[in-house]
């Protein structure tokens, strides 16, 4: 049956939270996103906060850029099912602005901010107010110094503005923070990220930012943030594509899931199509992963298409069709329960899973 323990040792990290979330230490990697709507309209930024808590997001992150998104964060954090970031750029005075309108957290990119007595000022602020920061360290926002010294935004020169901070941080005496270490190229944003493991206890935010959209873009991500988590790297993620944020919460889910680090919602294991197969399988699935989306208890089932894999694989399931020429065996806890046509193996499934469910 489904095994629940996760084979990879992860990091032991420091732990960290931000408002009733917990991230590093032994707290499960958190999913979070950013909205992308216009944050002073409230009305429609909520409403997607609201559906990303609903796909498993534990925090999400907005835009602060203008004044009238600074007026609109109180109702904002007030009505939010989850915790609230503040997303600050080269505007000191809004990171100040954001912690009095009650936000839990803020991000910012020291980098583009200058002064380290500003830095100062706002983690002191952080500290009076009980907020999380994230420094954000990313390719685009890097010192000046550092480009100077590397010739450009490599891997070492982003671990050294990172352990920059890091160090002032601590030396200030705050340590309710994370880091994020990125850029678009995946190899160098790994390697940043095993740097600066491999020297602190500091929790992680891991992504691999500008991946893009659409295939390539999940691909990109699944391929860095996998092999991060795979090391045992990152106490928070965040897939960052061209698209709407609720695909990065299940592209997220996915990658932690296929590593045994988290398991949300249904897991479909399904053959891929060939010669062999004697029902129209990618119709079953289809029709099967429509009507499931709805729900989150962890639940694995296998779907095969023909004998070769199917009762073994079905059988690993908690629940599974292993299907035949025009027919399927429906499994449940590794026992065969009934024998059903192709027209009713979806909908024989599908009932099934709702018993479990409930």
């Amino acid at each position: 049956m489904v095994k629940t323990e996760a084979p990879i040792t992860r990091r032991k990290t420091r732990q960290i939270q931000v408002g009733s979330v917990k991230i590093g230490g032994d707290a499960p990697i958190v999913v979070q996103s950013m909205t992308s709507t216009k944050t002073h309209d409230i009305e429609a930024t909520l409403e997607q906060i609201k559906r990303l808590a609903k796909a498993g997001c534990e925090f999400v992150r907005v835009a602060v850029p203008h004044e009238e998104d600074l007026q609109a964060l109180p109702d904002i954090v007030k009505n939010s099912p989850i915790p609230v970031i503040a997303d600050i750029h080269f505007a000191p005075s809004y990171a100040f602005k954001s912690m009095e309108k009650g936000v839990h957290g803020i991000r910012i990119n020291p980098g583009n901010i200058g002064k380290e007595e500003i830095v100062r000022e706002i983690v002191e602020e952080a500290r009076k107010k009980g907020v999380a920061i994230r420094i954000g360290v990313n390719s685009g926002s890097l010192e000046k110094d550092l480009l100077d010294k590397y010739g450009y935004p490599c891997a070492e020169a982003l671990f050294e503005s990172a352990m920059r901070w890091s160090e002032r941080f601590e030396k200030w005496g705050f340590y309710n923070f994370k880091v994020s270490i990125k850029g678009s190229d995946v190899l160098e944003n790994i390697r940043a990220n095993e740097l600066f493991a491999q020297h602190t206890d500091i929790p992680l935010h891991i992504g691999i930012t500008e991946a893009g959209m659409g295939l390539k873009g999940i691909v990109k991500s699944s391929v860095g943030i996998g092999i991060l988590l795979y090391k045992g790297i990152g106490d928070t993620v965040r897939v960052s594509l061209t698209d709407d944020p609720e695909v990065e919460i299940e592209t997220a889910y996915a990658i932690l899931q296929s590593l045994g680090l988290r398991r949300r919602g249904i897991e479909i294991i399904a053959c891929p199509t060939c010669g062999r197969i004697e029902v129209d399988l990618p119709k079953v699935v289809r029709e099967v992963e429509e009507k499931l989306k709805h729900i989150q208890k962890p639940l694995k089932v296998a779907i095969m298409g023909c004998v070769v894999n199917a009762i073994g694989e079905a059988r690993e399931a908690d629940i599974g069709l292993a299907c035949g020429k025009g027919f399927a065996w429906l499994f449940k806890e590794g026992k065969p329960i009934k024998k059903v046509s192709e027209e009713e193996m979806a909908k024989a499934l599908l009932e099934e899973i709702e018993n479990i469910q409930n």
